[in-house]
């Protein structure tokens, strides 16, 4: 029937009561244990720990020991061996080397020692190395040489790459001059002429074996047109006998080889034709000015 009460559901009872009152489940807490294979973990991690520190403090020791022993210290410069130096002073070298006597060996920086050695002109190249356990080896190499320099006072010496070396007091050198550069000339262009300068050397050596003997003077001042003076040649002849020291000549800035045979061959006819031969200016094509500081220029076919 319509007005019988409805049946008695305890679930809907149970939604409808009120949260708070409802009894809670205990929470479980699990404490945990160290067990016997986290102990072996931990010692485990512990053991590297102290490895660790112990070879840190190994490699402290140790490097300390090495950096400040008595027995790596370069007690004085005479421990310091240099080799190679013909012309370099021994001071000179160990100069470089004033601020590491006293001090271990393995202290000293070799770069910077080595760049210091370059610095001196006639070093080309150093190098610096350790003698264990309380020495040092220099090696140099010196640069060469290849002609003198006039400068406004003196005469120096410079090499193939135009560095000017002052002359050493005990050496002997046999050397042309050379002419039109001097320290406030760039270094490269210095280079650049002392390259000319090699290539014309070569190239008479090439034309006539020793010729290099003959060249008194070269005249680099202008890059376009070298100009040497050779001396006592014998196609200049005897000047006691009537000939002549030395000529001038204008090579330009090539062929060098070529032009030194075309000299050697027709010199004695430009004598006969001018009387006497002061200058040769061969930088012309198919021609050649004789004497063009005196008076117009005799031509001849090369």
């Amino acid at each position: 029937m319509s007005g019988a009460p409805e049946p008695y559901h305890p679930g809907v009872l149970a939604e409808d009561e009120p949260r708070y009152l409802r009894r809670q489940k205990p929470v479980e807490i699990r404490r945990r244990k160290f067990g016997q294979a986290a102990w072996r973990l931990y010692a485990h991690y512990l053991l590297i720990a102290i490895a660790v520190v112990g070879g840190l403090m190994g490699v402290y020791i140790g490097g300390h020991f090495l950096l400040f022993s008595p027995r790596f210290v370069l007690a004085g410069l005479d421990r310091i061996e240099v080799t190679g130096n013909h012309y370099v002073p021994r001071a000179v070298v160990l100069e470089r080397f004033t601020a590491d006597a006293g001090r271990s060996v393995l202290r000293m920086p070799l770069g910077k020692r080595r760049r210091a050695l370059e610095e001196i002109p006639w070093v080309a190249r150093a190098s610096v190395q350790r003698i264990l356990p309380n020495r040092i080896h220099v090696s140099i190499e010196e640069r060469e040489p290849v002609a003198f320099l006039r400068l406004a006072t003196e005469l120096s010496l410079v090499d193939s790459g135009g560095v000017i070396l002052d002359r050493p007091l005990e050496a002997a050198f046999r050397f042309p001059v050379v002419t039109g550069m001097d320290e406030t000339m760039p270094l490269v262009e210095r280079a650049r002429r002392m390259q000319l300068f090699t290539r014309f050397v070569n190239e008479l050596e090439t034309a006539r074996p020793g010729a290099v003997a003959a060249i008194s003077e070269v005249d680099l001042a202008d890059a376009a047109d070298l100009q040497a003076t050779l001396a006592e040649m014998p196609e200049l002849g005897d000047p006691a006998a009537g000939g002549q020291p030395a000529v001038l000549v204008h090579f330009g800035a090539g062929d060098f080889s070529s032009k030194f045979r075309l000299l050697l061959e027709n010199i004695g006819q430009w004598r006969s034709e001018a009387g006497r031969v002061e200058s040769v200016d061969l930088r012309f094509d198919r021609q050649v000015v004789v004497n063009p500081e005196v008076r117009p220029a005799p031509l001849a076919k090369k």
